[in-house]
């Protein structure tokens, strides 16, 4: 029974506070702009850093998950970067692929690949001039994804025999073979001819300008691809060795441990001896991106919460205006019974309808502006950034309103029907 009744005295409460707005509109509208303004800088900033961050991270997805890669040259993670002390490193070379596909155990996939860029592709009287050639080893397709559109996938006899084929990008298949179907036909790569076995699907331009798109490359076996670029020890261009961890290597710790053994074996490297190669993680480089965009969030939270602090003070100073305002009121409330807490309710829902109003517009802007177009960066409104929106507006209001509704809770009935 006190539980129905303090319910609806709640109820009244708000039915209280709502009126209490309506009544005052202009002044309602002044004191959440505020909060307004606060709540859409905050948002707007997380949606665009959400935002970036995705892109970004997207545009290295080239790099696999779960994914070791060994190479001459490690991944720049800011800072100086020291290439004198690798420039002198061996090329990771398919002998090594080899040596870690015969004595690797804590793997699924393995593969060796390697790539040259601005080479010119042709067919008949049409060239492509900016084509990236990769040659890939066996297993490519296990360790990255390769969606083909038409055709097919390398057999692994074509793999293993190096022979001349070729699965192209969309770009590539659209330049050479306007308005005719690519599969069986011949391009020729540096003089050799290549049969177009598949053209992958069309992935566009990654977000950050100069990575490498599918659209633009042509795979080929790893043996087709050496007998056209050379490949030595120290000059050349070095392979990459890709190998894909097991799911319950946590961390990926086993396979880096055991991929670091054999490449120091392989190398006959001495115990005090430096490794002469890179075992790198993309997931080392999407946490450097994370921890980059982690400074423009706190960027965005300090200048987001000075307009919030001040929408802040706004509906606080309004809220003890309007108890000035109702203090005959409160006194006839009290006088009839009303309790404590029902009359600290109506100030304080009053104050938390005011921030979540102008939380809730400052979101809706935000969301207004998420269908601008801004090329390749699609801003999306998250339900994450929506919950602490409309969190964030709420705890200002309570912060705003608990003093003033607390000091009208503790008139006295008398003295306030007096004032």
């Amino acid at each position: 029974m006190r539980t129905v009744v303090l319910l609806k005295l709640i109820m009244e409460s708000f039915r209280f506070a709502w009126q209490a707005l309506r009544m005052n509109v202009f002044r309602t509208v002044l004191s959440l702009l505020g909060v307004t303004v606060g709540i859409f800088v905050v948002i707007a900033v997380f949606t665009v850093v959400d935002s970036l961050e995705s892109s970004i991270k997207n545009s290295f997805s080239f790099l696999g998950d779960t994914i070791v890669r060994v190479e001459k040259w490690p991944f720049g993670l800011g800072g100086e970067y020291p290439w004198w002390k690798y420039m002198r490193r061996p090329l990771a070379t398919y002998e090594d692929f080899a040596f870690l596909d015969d004595n690797l155990t804590q793997y699924d996939a393995i593969t060796i690949s390697n790539a040259r860029g601005g080479q010119i592709v042709k067919f008949e009287n049409n060239s492509y001039n900016d084509a990236t050639i990769i040659g890939i080893g066996t297993g490519y397709n296990e360790v990255y994804d390769i969606p083909v559109e038409k055709g097919r996938y390398f057999t692994n006899a074509e793999i293993g025999n190096g022979r001349n084929v070729a699965l192209i990008g969309s770009n590539v298949a659209t330049t050479l073979f306007p308005n005719q179907e690519p599969i069986g036909k011949e391009l020729k790569i540096r003089g050799l001819k290549h049969v177009v076995v598949g053209v992958m699907e069309f992935e566009g331009e990654p977000f950050l300008g100069g990575l490498p798109s599918n659209d633009e490359n042509i795979f080929i076996p790893y043996g087709d691809y050496s007998k056209m670029y050379y490949s030595g020890r120290r000059f050349g261009g070095g392979a990459t060795i890709s190998i894909k961890g097991l799911v319950t290597d946590v961390g990926l710790v086993e396979l880096e441990n055991e991929v670091r053994g054999l490449m120091r074996a392989k190398r006959g490297l001495k115990p005090k001896d430096e490794d002469d190669f890179a075992i790198n993680r993309p997931e080392a480089l999407q946490s450097f991106i994370g921890s980059t965009f982690d400074v423009i969030t706190f960027a965005g939270w300090m200048i987001g919460g000075f307009s919030i602090l001040v929408g802040g003070f706004g509906i606080a100073n309004i809220m003890f205006v309007s108890v000035r305002e109702r203090t005959n009121i409160i006194g006839i409330q009290k006088s009839l019974g009303a309790k404590n807490y029902f009359v600290l309710f109506q100030f304080l829902f009053e104050a938390v309808f005011l921030s979540v109003i102008g939380g809730g517009v400052g979101l809706l802007l935000v969301y207004l502006i998420s269908f601008i177009s801004l090329g390749t960066l699609e801003l999306t409104l998250t339900f994450r950034n929506v919950i602490i929106g409309l969190g964030v507006s709420s705890a200002i209001g309570t912060l705003a309103g608990i003093i003033p509704a607390a000091l009208a809770a503790r008139l006295d009935p008398v003295i306030a029907i007096r004032s």
